[in-house]
């Protein structure tokens, strides 16, 4: 059996696959912003979801907290803050990897953005006077400062809640 070896130069078939599937840069752009969009809204809802659970769960330990209850009241409010506070920590570092893989997501696109501007510099110039495309958005540093409150979140509640579970059970043990 005889085999034809060719030469096959890497990036050609690649750049055929990709004209053949965006069509110019500006359908490229477009694309990239709508990825963009549809992982930052998915980062939007993950954080809206696990905020309304966190806030649940000071309502309830707060509630759990004000028992005054002659008869059990002291054992409740030994057990029940303690193990929200847990709940607390375990919905914290189950939250983690969604919101951080939304948040990587969008680092991708942005990359990915940012190159097609820097390497068809007439892309870039063309858009120059439109505020999504000013260097504020396009650089590295720019979109992370608008994501930092989603990467923040979950450790922020996770030290507030190991915070709550330690004065739960000093607040109780003296």
């Amino acid at each position: 059996m005889s085999r034809i070896i060719t030469s096959r130069l890497p990036g050609a078939q690649d750049d055929c696959d990709n004209a053949q599937m965006f069509g110019t840069p500006k359908d490229r752009l477009d694309f990239y912003r709508r990825e963009i969009q549809y992982e930052t809204a998915i980062l939007s809802n993950r954080t809206n979801a696990y905020l309304s659970a966190q806030s649940f769960l000071v309502i309830a330990y707060a509630s759990s907290m004000a028992n005054l209850n002659p008869e059990w009241g002291k054992v409740f409010t030994l057990i029940v803050p303690p193990v929200l506070a847990l709940l607390g920590v375990l919905c914290s570092l189950n939250a983690w990897p969604g919101i951080r893989a939304a948040y990587d997501i969008i680092d991708h696109w942005h990359f990915k953005q940012s190159g097609l501007l820097r390497d068809l510099p007439a892309m870039g110039l063309a858009y120059d006077d439109e505020p999504l495309f000013s260097e504020m958005e396009s650089s590295h540093k720019g979109y992370r400062k608008s994501l930092m409150f989603s990467i923040r979140a979950p450790w922020l509640f996770a030290g507030f809640w190991v915070g709550l579970g330690a004065f739960a059970l000093a607040i109780q043990m003296t």
